[in-house]
């Protein structure tokens, strides 16, 4: 199959360049900015929607990302060795991305919506947020759509024959342009806010995903003991039981 300029330019050319954006921005943003290595949370400000929409978008982000690992990175031949058929994928990773993408869309419209519209949340709405934001929204919509237009009210198309060979392609570099350069335009759209995403991901609160608190799930308890009033006696320095001094 003959490969176009325009394909080698937007399958291999723009992902090797965000990959590389987003190794070397993590090395810069860790050496330059550690200080701002956090979600910025803005608990304080506003936590009705936020007690709502941050665990119902984590939830659905770890789900949707989890899929994205079987589908992408994990061949069809190891999940058909397993046991597991086509049929049955499919239709486990239809519903379960559905439900997953349904939580993690409405967790970032109530996210998106108390930033719009609460004005002290608006104020701290620095210019890494605002084209986070969007991006994210963006990336997600069109996911979510090209997995309801093919896969739930459409005919069916196996993007484990086509994308996931593209993806598998260039972390092995052996690009395979060809193979995402037929798939549906969704699928395409959705390829290419996500390679401008894991750009933009170095600069913006999304670094915070690999400072999350591992450590305090096997770190030792942290023994609290209560301190002597200053200028107080001890027991054992002088004061016998009950306060009195010893004789």
């Amino acid at each position: 199959m003959n490969t176009s300029a325009a394909d080698l330019l937007l399958w291999v050319a723009v992902p090797y360049v965000c990959l590389a954006v987003f190794a070397v921005g993590h090395v810069w943003r860790y050496r330059q900015d550690q200080f701002g290595w956090t979600s910025r949370t803005s608990q304080l400000l506003e936590h009705r929607w936020l007690r709502w929409g941050s665990p119902l978008f984590h939830l659905g982000a770890f789900m949707v990302i989890g899929g994205h690992v079987a589908g992408l990175a994990v061949p069809a031949s190891w999940t058909e060795a397993a046991g597991i058929d086509e049929h049955t994928y499919h239709t486990v990773a239809v519903w379960a991305g559905s439900v997953a993408g349904i939580a993690m869309v409405t967790g970032l419209g109530m996210l998106c919506a108390r930033r719009l519209l609460s004005r002290r949340i608006r104020l701290r709405t620095d210019l890494s947020d605002k084209v986070l934001f969007p991006l994210l929204s963006v990336t997600v919509l069109l996911g979510i759509t090209a997995t309801a237009a093919h896969n739930v009210f459409g005919a069916g198309y196996d993007y484990r024959s086509t994308v996931s060979m593209w993806f598998r392609g260039l972390f092995a570099l052996s690009p395979e342009p060809g193979a995402i350069a037929g798939a549906p335009l969704l699928f395409r759209l959705h390829a290419l806010t996500a390679c401008l995403l894991f750009a933009a991901w170095p600069f913006t609160r999304l670094v915070h995903v690999w400072s999350a608190p591992v450590g305090y799930l096997v770190r030792p308890y942290v023994v609290y003991r209560r301190r002597t009033a200053a200028g107080a006696p001890r027991r054992g320095a002088g004061t016998a039981p009950g306060g009195r001094r010893a004789a």
